[in-house]
């Protein structure tokens, strides 16, 4: 049983033990009521409560029916702490109550131990198939004056080392209260002595892994961006001092949750650490009339004792088989071409089915039409929010081109920005009150477009019914979802004056229902994410599209850096992942196609460049790459990944190159792709260790023949000695004998 409540008979607690399969949570309810946390660690099949709680003379008189002078809030971990009863820590919850205060006194009131996973209303979050996979406790918390509730849900998984909370808080008081914070879990840790570590970043350089050692104060991530952002992504691990790839203890934490967010590890001068994560409190309030709840968005908290690798393939499995949904969900993807880097905003339908015949040549199995195909929208300054085909460039409508597409044997899709609108459009003349902006002060512009405001209902039906209309027209069967701008001047004219703090989060469950509706009407469309690139590249976005588009930075030996810090949480199989021309787009750089199609192959396939200006041996080449692509696709979408050197490591030979290798789950096969970083002239050999083979079968090498036993492979090491500068990217695949 996942988890199990039992009471104390000797001093009147109760503890509840949250148990996974390396793991155990483990929550402490003192006899006054008081909730705190007792730990989470390796697991346990017994707990004595002999270290519940931490005593520490403060000499104060907090809580005399306990203990007169050394129990204090101040010092004492908690599961879910609140502010102005003696603990000066950062709260998990403010409320502003009727009487002008913002204290609350939460005790327990209840508890109800659940056997499935319940579904977060209007909210993205995972969810149980199988009876027995998942047990939740919600554990009621009332505050002591008023009748505000509060219930902290924990879904304990049996056979995955998860945990996932979120947080309910109901008002059955005669009047209207106000939520200034609330946060959706709150951890307090015992010491201190671990490694945080983030996934920081930019436009074109998302993702990159940062590591440092916790101190005293307040160590935080967070966007205000109206989105989870480039710059910061909602995750964060902890790690003990010796943990690393392969070995030690790790804490994962992911919000699940697509716009402003906050995760922050507050150190005290008990050097306790406190651990926090849920909407940002900047700029957030919410008015919660008296009868009404509110539901704060989920965290995925998973436990690791076997490093970094093993938490990664924890959140890989979870996601892919329990977050993300529909036909997509198993499915190989399609390996795709899209036009954007070939044509920009320059094409007609004679342009677009040359470059389809030398990309059906190629192996390519979808072509995607970017940006350009809709309204007056011949470059990026007008036309968002007109979603009618421009017939000028392609005269016969998206039926004659998906036709043409169907002709040579592939799938067709389409580009799409509908969260934004162009103040030069039809739809801004007509609804100039449609967008997000403060009345009275000028508007800011990014890339000359201002964001709809998805938190009216009337701009959500319109997108539904007006991107419905397109997508049934024609046999369309791939959406990219693109978003490209961040929210600024949060201000609603479809609120009142009061209500304005609700903005950002109000137009994030805007977006989530109008992608349910949508994905509903369109099951058999893949839909793909993009912001920018990876600016929203976050749970909340997978639950509704199941790729998402990595970055705008399609250099190869960017993306080594960039796909390796997406796949410390996120599948192989959402990471959308293309070859593109050279010298780059976006630095200028030369790198071999080998080292582009090996590096691209490490998540879902596909090409972003002009393929009719290349030679036949180069599309013969290319061929080449995309047939090797379909025999391994679906090891790398739904096996297991390993890294076997990752950019973020401390040593020389992370200088030199990066390696990482994808195992089927039977372990029948492996695909093992190393690349250099830094190229330099006869370079040095290469001892490539192994991860991840069954240990007790023997492994030929497909391409040499060469039959080696996995023990050898793995302790021994696989020599590397042929790679060169002009080629730079090797890739092995083997097959159990």
């Amino acid at each position: 049983m996942p988890v199990v409540f039992e009471k104390c008979a000797e001093d009147g607690t109760s503890f509840f033990l949250l148990n996974t399969p390396n793991s155990s949570y483990i929550i402490s309810v003192l006899k006054n009521g008081i909730v705190s946390h007792s730990g989470w660690s390796r697991r346990i099949e017994k707990w004595s409560g002999n270290s519940a709680i931490w005593k520490t003379d403060r000499g104060v008189n907090l809580l005399p029916d306990l203990d007169p002078r050394n129990l204090s809030l101040d010092t004492m971990p908690q599961e879910y702490s609140t502010a102005g009863k003696s603990d000066f820590r950062p709260g998990a919850i403010e409320l502003a109550l009727n009487d002008g205060t913002h204290t609350l006194d939460l005790r327990y009131f209840s508890h109800d131990i659940i056997e499935e996973k319940p579904q977060l209303e209007g909210l993205p979050a995972t969810y149980s198939v199988n009876s027995g996979e998942v047990e939740t406790l919600a554990l009621k918390l009332k505050d002591t004056k008023y009748d505000i509730f509060v219930t902290l849900f924990y879904a304990a998984w049996a056979e995955r080392d998860v945990i996932c909370r979120w947080v309910k808080i109901e008002n059955k008081t005669d009047g209207k209260i106000k939520i200034e914070k609330v946060m959706s879990a709150c951890i307090d840790f015992a010491g201190s002595d671990y490694k945080m570590l983030q996934m920081s970043g930019s436009w074109g350089r998302e993702r990159k892994v940062y590591m440092r050692d916790l101190v005293p104060g307040t160590q935080s991530i967070e966007s205000r961006r109206g989105s989870s952002s480039h710059h910061q992504n909602p995750f964060v691990a902890l790690l003990a001092k010796d943990a690393s790839e392969d070995s030690g203890e790790v804490f994962g934490f992911n919000f699940v949750y697509s716009g402003n967010f906050e995760a922050r590890i507050d150190v005290d001068y008990m050097e306790s650490a406190r651990f926090s994560m849920g909407i940002n409190p900047y700029n957030f309030s919410w008015n919660l009339e008296a009868g009404a709840s509110f539901t704060a968005p989920e965290v995925v908290m998973v436990y690791s004792k076997d490093g970094l690798g093993a938490m990664s393939r924890t959140f890989h499995d979870l996601y892919r088989e329990r977050l993300c949904r529909g036909q997509w969900k198993d499915k190989p993807r399609p390996i795709v071409i899209n036009n954007w880097e070939a044509t920009y905003f320059d094409f007609d339908e004679k342009k677009l089915c040359a470059l389809a015949d030398a990309a059906k040549d190629a192996g390519v199995e979808m072509f995607v039409l970017d940006d350009g195909w809709f309204g007056n929208r011949f470059d990026d300054r007008r036309a968002l929010g007109d979603w009618v085909v421009n017939t000028q460039k392609l005269k016969g409508g998206l039926p004659y081109i998906v036709s043409e597409m169907k002709k040579r044997g592939l799938g067709f899709g389409l580009w799409v920005e509908p969260e934004m609108v162009s103040p030069e459009s039809e739809l801004y003349k007509a609804h100039p009150d449609w967008c997000i902006h403060i009345p009275g002060r000028e508007m800011y512009l990014a890339r000359t477009q201002l964001m709809l405001d998805l938190s009216r209902k009337e701009v959500t039906d319109y997108l539904f019914e007006t991107l419905s209309g397109v997508f049934a027209s024609a046999d369309i069967s791939y959406i990219k979802w693109d978003f490209n701008r961040y929210m600024t001047d949060a201000y609603s004219e479809g609120l009142e004056t009061e209500q304005q703090q609700e903005v950002a989060h109000r137009y994030v469950l805007g977006l989530y229902s109008l992608l349910e509706r949508l994905t509903a009407k369109f099951p058999h469309i893949l839909f793909e994410s993009c912001a920018s690139g990876g600016g929203r590249f976050d749970p909340g976005i997978l639950y509704y599209m199941p790729q998402i588009w990595t970055s705008d930075n399609t250099d190869a030996l960017s993306r080594i850096s960039i796909q390796a810090g997406t796949t410390l949480v996120y599948p192989p199989s959402a990471m959308s992942c293309h070859v593109s021309a050279v010298p780059n787009h976006q630095t200028g750089r030369i790198t071999p196609l080998a080292q582009r199609a090996f590096t691209a192959m490490a998540g879902t396939y596909g090409y972003e460049l002009d393929m009719t200006k290349l030679s036949k041996e180069e599309i013969v080449q290319i061929a080449e790459y995309s047939n090797f692509y379909k025999k391994i696709r679906s090891i790398v979408q739904s096996g297991d990944l390993y890294r076997l050197v990752s950019p973020w490591e401390k040593s020389d030979k992370v200088e030199k190159y990066a390696a990482w290798m994808n195992v089927s789950k039977d372990k029948s096969f492996a695909v093992v792709t190393v690349s250099w970083v830094y190229a330099e002239a006869l370079a040095p050999k290469i001892v490539l260790k192994l991860k991840g083979l069954d240990g007790n079968a023997d492994y030929k090498d497909l391409k040499s023949g060469k039959i080696y036993s996995a023990k050898e492979l793995m302790y021994y090491g696989l020599l590397l000695a042929n790679l060169w500068p002009g080629n730079a990217s090797e890739q092995i695949l083997l097959e159990r004998v």
